[in-house]
């Protein structure tokens, strides 16, 4: 369970809170949940996302349970320095999606005594450190970890797994594309893959050289 840092007013920085984890794992949830305590709170709140990410709304961050808070779409990670001024905390979803500055951005903004909440995917499709969260988890004081549902076997699942053939590491979707796994599902839905590429393989160099042969 995470609890907030004491407050210490003769303390001028502030910090970053990493939440990371697969797809339907409650990221953006556990975020929104951050940021509304903190507005209650009567705390100047300002929340981030990339441009991108339109799936729901072009303006407010939603979870997948359509809990929302509002915030401003950004084309690049530098456009939260500039617009995250007096502010007590900030916010950040989708952070895999941004440039590699969104470090240095996050860490500045800690340096001045803001707190700073983030929330991404720690891997890509593939099952790689995705982006920059591996070096926001690094440099965050407080490293949440939350994990979806696997569909396949009920266990804990922190593999995001693609079901469309698209290749591209950013393709934003919803439960038609992509689907929770725990690892060894993931493992076996990968091999699988392959040896269907395998014999795809195969039947071309089968039917190429029947037409040589023809």
């Amino acid at each position: 369970m995470f609890l907030e840092n004491t407050v210490n007013h003769k303390e001028q920085f502030g910090w970053i809170e990493v939440i990371c984890g697969s797809m339907f794992s409650g990221k953006t949830e556990e975020l929104i949940r951050r940021l509304k305590r903190a507005q209650f709170a009567k705390q100047k709140v300002e929340i981030f996302k990339p441009q991108v990410d339109t799936r729901y709304d072009e303006e407010m961050v939603v979870s997948h349970d359509a809990n929302e808070i509002r915030s401003t779409p950004v084309p690049a990670a530098a456009n939260i320095r500039l617009l995250a001024d007096n502010c007590d905390v900030v916010g950040i979803d989708e952070a895999q999606f941004f440039d590699d500055e969104i470090i240095s951005v996050c860490n500045d903004l800690a340096n001045k005594g803001i707190r700073v909440v983030v929330a991404g995917l720690d891997m890509d499709f593939k099952g790689n450190p995705f982006g920059p969260m591996p070096a926001l988890m690094a440099t965050a004081e407080y490293v949440t970890k939350v994990h979806a549902v696997c569909t396949r076997t009920g266990n804990l699942a922190h593999y995001s797994f693609r079901k469309s053939s698209n290749d591209n590491i950013v393709m934003l979707g919803e439960t038609e594309e992509y689907e929770p796994l725990s690892r060894a599902a993931y493992y076996k839905a990968m091999l699988r893959e392959k040896i269907s590429d395998i014999e795809v393989i195969k039947e071309d160099v089968l039917a190429n050289k029947k037409d040589k042969n023809a």
